[in-house]
Parts: structure tokens; sequence; C-alpha cells
């Protein structure tokens, strides 16, 4: 098999490729490098630089690498920023999708795995009750983003139905850590890189509201490992490749809740900080928990994640340090 990787140069990306790779598959990367790095993608790697929207170069690049399986992950993905530009997330996610799966379902390529998100669930009625959130949990998007990836669900679903093109839906809960520093998440969008920020500039870490109906009053979210996260990928893969016609929608999260307060206490202790935290005022929307449940994935792939919270931070703040060596601790 051949597998096209759209955002192969992504944080996320690189890592599905690296796993990819390692697992024997042979990898083409699809990337416009808005955002993406082509330093990430291994030596021997083809890179195609362009956006999904062009229907030619998406065409042709399924042609003359002769693939077999698509891996999707290029789309815009800042929840702020699709507030204040959504018909650009619209184009990008939706537009760039549909496209794709023409040129796809063109070529009869047989296996598409789509990049989704916990975002699709919104605020789940029973985030403050302790309750998993499972893939049958209503979905009620509450940003532009989130809404484009419950479309691309819909999207990638309908046609798999009206094509026999296999599918896999896996809904990402909060990524972080990285297998390698070079291959760490340079932006600062995240939890995790939020607080290394505000470390290396020596000041306090902000937690957004310490009022919810939570242990310690904070929110509580389900962190995955981005090796686990590309695991996921290539076990999804192979699924696909192994039962022609399956149509799965997965969470892919490690089923704990860490808080954000013990999760920026974790981070003062990893990175020889000691920084407490100021509180600010909640921000809208933010559910008091959202933690997967991570049963059906085991059931329907076998994988299970292997990363604690604590390799997160470490491999993180490796790559962080790496960029910015004035934040390491003497």
């Amino acid at each position: 098999m051949t597998w096209l990787i759209t955002g192969g140069a992504g944080y996320i990306g690189a890592h599905v490729v690296r796993a990819m790779t390692e697992a024997g598959e042979r990898t083409v990367v699809y990337d416009d490098l808005s955002t993406g790095i082509a330093d990430r993608v291994p030596d021997g790697v083809p890179v195609v630089t362009g956006s999904t929207l062009d229907a030619a170069l998406v065409a042709r690049t399924l042609a003359e690498h002769g693939v077999t399986g698509v891996v999707h992950l290029a789309a815009k993905k800042q929840v702020g920023e699709s507030m204040d530009l959504p018909l650009h997330y619209y184009r990008e996610n939706v537009e760039g999708l549909r496209v794709l799966l023409e040129a796809v379902t063109a070529a009869r390529v047989p296996s598409f795995v789509f990049s989704s998100s916990a975002a699709v669930y919104g605020t789940p009625a029973t985030a403050g009750r302790g309750a998993l959130v499972t893939e049958e949990t209503p979905c009620v998007p509450l940003s532009p983003y989130g809404e484009t990836k419950l479309a691309g669900e819909w999207l990638v679903r309908a046609t798999g139905r009206a094509t026999g093109l296999s599918t896999a839906s896996l809904r990402y809960f909060n990524v972080a850590g990285a297998a390698s520093p070079e291959l760490a998440d340079v932006g600062v969008y995240n939890l995790v890189p939020m607080v290394f920020e505000k470390l290396t500039q020596n000041a306090a870490p902000r937690i957004f509201g310490d009022d919810y109906p939570t242990p310690d009053g904070t929110c509580v979210r389900d962190y995955i490992h981005v090796v686990d996260l590309a695991e996921a990928h290539v076990a999804a893969a192979h699924a696909l490749q192994a039962s022609p016609g399956r149509d799965l929608t997965l969470n892919i999260g490690r089923g704990e809740g860490v808080s954000v307060r013990e999760m920026i206490d974790r981070i003062n202790a990893v990175t020889g900080y000691d920084r407490p935290p100021t509180v600010t005022p909640r921000r809208p929307g933010d559910p008091a928990r959202v933690v997967a449940s991570a049963d059906r994935i085991a059931t329907e792939l076998g994988w299970k994640a292997k990363h604690d919270v604590q390799d997160m931070i470490t491999s993180a703040w490796a790559g962080w340090v790496r960029l910015h060596p004035e934040a390491a601790r003497a």
C-alpha cells in the first residue's frame, strides 16, 4: 500500500508519517506548508506542496504515486480563529475534503482515514457528572471548527456508503507530547505549550475559572500522547485494509481525566519552575469535564494508549527547550 498523508508535515501529521513508515507502509506527504514544516518529513518520503482545494494537483498526486489509501489530516484547527473566519474554515475543511474525496473515489482508492476531533461533542450533557464521552454521545459543536469536523464525518460516511470506500473517522481528544524534540508542537494554542510559554516569560500560568463542578474546581480533560495517536492511525489504516467496506467512528483518548490545576502542577514539577497559576474568569463554552470512553477502539482495533501524562509533559518540554533554550532551568 501507498498512503497519502495530507497535512503530513504538521505536528500530528509528521508523527503519523513516522509511525506508518515504521510499520512498513510507503507514504507520500501532501501539505500546503502554511503551518507544516518540510524538515519534519523523514528522508525518502516524497513531499507534494499544495492545497486540497487544487483538484488537478490532488488527482495527479494520487495517480503518479499509485496511492491506495489516504489519511486526511490537513485542516485549519484553531477554535477561536474559526469564530472570526467561519467561511475560511468551511472552505478549507469542508470544501477541501469534498475535493479530495471526489479525487479519491474517481481514482478508486479503497481506504480513507479522517482526522476528526472531540470538538464535535461541544458541551456533553454528562460533562459535570463524571461520565465518559462515548461515540454515541450527541454531537453539538460550539464553534465553526467543530462544525466543520462533524460535517466532514458526515461527508466521509456518506461517500463510503455510496461508493464502497472504507472509512474511519478518528475523534482526537487533547494531544500533547512528541516522539523526539524535533517533532514537537511549535504552536502555542493548547494547554501544555501555553503553560510553557508563561513559565518561559517568568509569568504565572492562567486557569480560566476554578468554580466548575469538579474535584478541584478546574476543567477536566483527557490527554493523549501524539505517539499513541499516530499508532491509532496505523491501526485504523490496517483495519480498513483488512476489511473492505468498514465504517468506523472512534474516540482517541485514554479514558482518564486530568484537571487543569493538576496539569499545571505536573508541568511545574517537570520543568523545575514553581509558578502558582493565577485564576481568571471562565471562558465561554468551556465544559467542566470531557473525558473519552476508549472502549470501542480497544474492541475494534485492539489499540490502547501506552503513554501517560508524565511522558507527554517530559517529551513536550524537551521539544520546547530545543526551540527556547532560555527556558531551561539550571
